[in-house]
């Protein structure tokens, strides 16, 4: 027998790869609601074929959902990958792959579909997950994460608190109470208890947390370095300014140690220290400290860098609360000259600092 350099393909393996070979050809050029209008026959066909949890029947139905979502019906795409993670996860298992995809595809067609409260639609979301993979899945613990957030941004952050603190439990009973994830949720946690108005509550909760931090992942982990950025905040937001100012010195000694004077997030924290200082009534040690800054943004990034701009408009800010109005309007022109030449003069940068501006002058013709 001769040589054969092509191997011989099944019909029936042939005719199903040239079927999906043909509903995606349909859809990539253009005609998405034919590929949906295949795949949903070609689903029926392999189904009736094959069985309901042939692989070829899960992947037609797959596809089916994809194109029908690409062609606007969202709402029909999340069903249809409702009914599919079901069965993927009961024939594949919860981890594999393709249930994945599956997962990706329900969260990608709830959002598309959702109306500006995207809280119902994660809510059906989580509800999915809890019913297919269980409340402990890493998705349903997601999910939950997911909703907490969409929470908070819409301006609910006490549900978002009740959220987390669901959340929280379930990472504390599946992971551990010193897991990174539990412990990150401890600190969402705790922001928005803060958000709700519950400041006082807030420090209180950032002081255990951060104590937990240092004793897992130990004082110079940056994850515990940022705690101490959130308990600055919150002793400010408490009223607390001098415990603030505290908290930020902590946190920039540590970022000096572990990245060193002149990484970006060392500079961030000197600003954020100079601020506080101001705001606890320091000024002329944030006009010192925020002058040190600016020789370093200038010396690091150039005149005209974004930092060093914000950096000025601080200072000249702080020069005019000390009682230095004409220093303060000094300032403030020269920055605005510089930032109408690099931003231009409808940037709102440049709009600010002319704002600005024009507060000072009122000031100093005031006196």
């Amino acid at each position: 027998m001769p040589f054969s350099a092509t191997p011989k393909t099944p019909c029936s393996v042939l005719m199903r790869t040239r079927c999906f070979r043909t509903g995606c050809s349909l859809g990539e050029a253009g005609q998405v609601t034919a590929a949906a209008s295949h795949f949903r026959h070609l689903a029926d066909l392999t189904r009736d074929r094959l069985g309901p949890d042939h692989p070829d029947t899960l992947s037609a139905r797959q596809s089916h959902a994809s194109w029908r979502g690409q062609a606007g019906d969202f709402t029909g795409a999340a069903t249809d990958c409702v009914g599919l993670l079901a069965d993927f996860a009961r024939v594949l298992g919860p981890d594999h792959p393709r249930t994945e995809l599956t997962v990706e595809d329900l969260a990608q067609w709830r959002e598309a579909g959702e109306s500006p409260d995207a809280t119902t639609g994660l809510t059906e979301l989580l509800a999915d997950y809890v019913r297919v993979l269980g409340p402990d899945h890493p998705h349903t613990l997601t999910g939950l994460d997911n909703l907490a957030r969409w929470r908070e941004e819409a301006g609910g952050a006490i549900g978002a608190a009740i959220d987390l603190s669901e959340l929280l439990a379930d990472y504390a009973r599946t992971l551990g109470p010193d897991h990174p994830d539990s412990l990150a949720a401890r600190r969402r946690v705790a922001c928005f208890r803060g958000e709700a108005g519950d400041a006082a509550g807030a420090v209180a909760a950032v002081s255990e947390l951060l104590t937990d931090y240092a004793r897992v992942l130990g004082p110079d982990h940056l994850d515990t370095l940022n705690v101490w950025w959130s308990l600055g905040c919150w002793r400010g937001e408490a009223g607390d300014a001098v415990g603030a100012v505290a908290a930020y010195i902590e946190q920039l000694a540590g970022y000096r140690r572990v990245l060193g004077p002149d990484h970006s997030r060392t500079l961030v924290a000197r600003h954020n220290l100079a601020y506080c200082r101001g705001r606890a009534g320091d000024v002329a040690g944030a006009i010192a400290a925020f002058t040190e800054l600016l020789a370093d943004r200038e010396r690091m990034f150039g005149p005209d860098h974004p930092d060093v701009f914000f950096t000025r408009h601080n200072l000249a800010r702080l020069r005019g609360q000390g009682g230095d109005v004409v220093g303060a309007v000094a300032a403030f022109s020269e920055l605005l000259a510089d930032r109408e030449r690099v931003l231009g003069s409808n940037h709102h940068h440049t709009l600010y600092t002319r704002h600005t501006l024009t507060h000072w002058q009122k000031e100093a013709g005031a006196r």
